[in-house]
């Protein structure tokens, strides 16, 4: 991998890893573009560069973070009360993700599977888009247990490449009665656990095999860069929905399912 191609990752990592639209699968395709070919080390450096995207979230939500921390010390009730939350909304799909690694990777990380899951995504945000703008919903001072796992069941969606653990995550908190603001908030938080589980069972798993082909000089680019693009991509998006829906990452996936289709019909991908 040149390091031109590691900030190219890095970026499309950092952009579309909280938005609604998959990380996972535009890196893949993105990876295929370059002409980096599907691999154990390819697929193990597209997790492992979304560190970034958690140190990004760890900084701009700090202060949640801390409550967490302090309610893990027993030192915040409200914080105990959302770490809890977040342990039960993490386990669904870490338990399904863990048993089935190898048949998703197998079977999902590729063209067809991720430009279904684009264009059936879209669809959905398309018909449902107005439904919850500016709607009044609880707040994560108000989170159950119950919510919780409601969100931890519609994030083992995400387990299929091109869904996008944000699209479902944040449906799946507004459909269990969570504002717009707190589902966004909580997919974000979850991010932390679920990314930050993933990242390091990858590293640990086939860390040994993606460093035999990138060094680490590319793997600090894509950690860099998938840090400061995220930074930017989670400002945009609460700004973007605070006035707006999610009708904009609707036409986003429509179009890079489109996209992906034509390149694999004309033998570019």
């Amino acid at each position: 991998m040149e390091f031109w191609q590691a900030l190219i990752l890095g970026l499309v990592e950092g952009l579309t890893e909280y938005l609604p639209v998959s990380s996972t699968g535009h890196l893949l395709v993105t990876q295929r573009l370059l002409g980096i070919e599907a691999s154990e080390a390819a697929n193990t450096y597209a997790i492992v560069i979304q560190a970034g995207a958690i140190a990004a979230v760890l900084g701009l939500y700090r202060s949640r973070v801390r409550q967490i921390t302090l309610g893990a010390l027993g030192r915040d009730a409200g914080g105990t009360r959302l770490l809890l939350a977040l342990i039960v909304a993490f386990l669904p799909a870490a338990v399904l993700g863990f048993t089935t690694d190898e048949t998703i990777e197998r079977y999902l990380f590729g063209p067809w599977p991720i430009a279904a899951a684009w264009a059936i995504g879209g669809v959905l945000l398309l018909v449902i888009q107005g439904r919850f703008r500016g709607r009044a919903g609880k707040t994560l001072d108000d989170m159950e247990l119950r919510m919780a796992l409601i969100i931890g069941l519609a994030q083992c969606a995400a387990l299929w490449p091109g869904v996008s653990r944000s699209l479902a995550t944040i449906l799946g908190g507004l459909g269990a009665g969570l504002s717009m603001v707190a589902a966004v908030e909580f997919s974000f938080l979850l991010g932390l656990l679920t990314l930050g589980a993933a990242t390091a069972y990858k590293t640990l798993d086939s860390g040994s095999a993606m460093l035999e082909v990138y060094g680490p000089v590319e793997i600090a680019a894509g950690f860099v860069m998938a840090w400061l693009s995220a930074v930017l991509a989670v400002k945009w998006m609460v700004a973007w929905l605070a006035e707006r829906g999610l009708g904009v990452f609707g036409w986003w996936r429509l179009s890079a399912a489109t996209l992906v289709t034509v390149l694999v019909l004309t033998g570019h991908m």
